[in-house]
């Protein structure tokens, strides 16, 4: 018996070094990564599951139920920082552990505006300190391919937000993130639409959010902004928007739109040409997308500044016309 007992011991003194040595190898060899560096963004208010699975689903190859044991058995499970984290190739799984609780996160902040363009969204990117500057030698092409984006034109590709990044990470890190953002909140706003707005795809949605966008600043007259673009649309009346005729005019646009450059056609004139512009002409945010997806039903057609930033909508042209003489001398919408 005392054999036994003694064999069974030594079974499992040698199954607890085995085990040892497994895990000391697991948590010590270096895992595989999607890429390298590869950015982690851990939102504030997450635990430890949920931050593990953040990194997992990231694309680095690592066990979230072995991280959070791990953090656990260690006494770290509720020392998780939020921030946004770079990992490079060649980190094993104690190092991602301990970058998470040591908050070894980012030190930088970008602000992506609503409204703005790509071309802007690249200037502002390209004055960032602390970055690896590698977008300033790609073209507009060359750039969308680098981050994954298989789209043809970068305009309102990217939303909107504030972004952490790491000192000594890559611009192209926070491209994609931007970009990724924007993927998945057109998505979630598109499989929540009215079904009945006349847009063919999400793409439609997004180039319509962004003349939305650009039409005002106060997000309580967004929504009918697009309901007076979808009435003109039902009626086939050209969308008649200045912020898309600017945009197609580029450089040319001095800061005064005169009455010829609304009858100089260009694809994004929207007085010469009916129905969407080409491509959306800047970023527009979540208050916009919600705006077109879910319109109010209203009997709008025209809508014109009141000069506090708001504007006043009007059914008829009639109506119109006496607004205009109300707010404006030059009132065109």
């Amino acid at each position: 018996m005392r054999r036994l007992i003694s064999r069974l011991l030594l079974v499992l003194i040698i199954a607890a070094l085995l085990i040892g040595i497994v895990l000391t190898w697991m948590l010590h060899a270096p895992v595989n990564m999607v890429r390298s560096p590869l950015e982690v963004e851990v939102p504030a208010g997450s635990s430890m599951r949920q931050a593990a699975r953040q990194v997992a689903a990231a694309g680095i190859e690592v066990s979230p139920i072995l991280l959070e044991v791990l953090a656990r058995a260690s006494g770290q499970a509720h020392r998780v920082k939020a921030g946004s984290y770079e990992f490079v190739a060649g980190a094993n799984t104690l190092e991602i552990l301990d970058k998470l609780v040591r908050g070894d996160a980012t030190q930088g902040e970008f602000a992506l505006i609503e409204g703005w363009t790509f071309q802007r969204m690249r200037a502002e990117i390209a004055k960032l300190s602390g970055l690896k500057q590698e977008a300033p030698t790609l073209s507009d092409a060359e750039l969308l391919s680098r981050i994954g984006a298989k789209d043809g034109n970068a305009e309102g590709l990217f939303f909107p937000d504030t972004y952490f990044y790491a000192t000594g990470g890559s611009d192209l890190a926070l491209y994609r993130r931007a970009y990724l953002a924007m993927q998945r909140r057109l998505a979630e706003a598109w499989a929540a639409r009215d079904a009945s707005v006349p847009l063919a795809s999400p793409y439609e949605a997004l180039i319509m959010a962004s003349l939305v966008e650009k039409e005002t600043g106060v997000e309580s007259d967004r929504p009918n902004v697009a309901s007076v673009f979808y009435n003109r649309l039902s009626i086939n009346m050209p969308l008649q928007t200045d912020p898309s005729v600017i945009y197609g005019m580029g450089e040319r646009f001095d800061g005064n739109l005169r009455r010829a450059d609304l009858t100089t056609d260009t694809p994004y004139n929207t007085y010469t040409r009916r129905g969407f512009p080409p491509t959306p002409i800047a970023m527009p945010g979540p208050a916009a997308l919600r705006a077109v997806l879910n319109p109010p039903r209203t009997n709008y057609l025209y809508f014109v500044a009141r000069g506090d930033g708001s504007s006043e909508f009007s059914r008829n042209l009639e109506e119109h016309n006496r607004a205009v003489a109300r707010y404006q001398k030059r009132g065109r919408k």
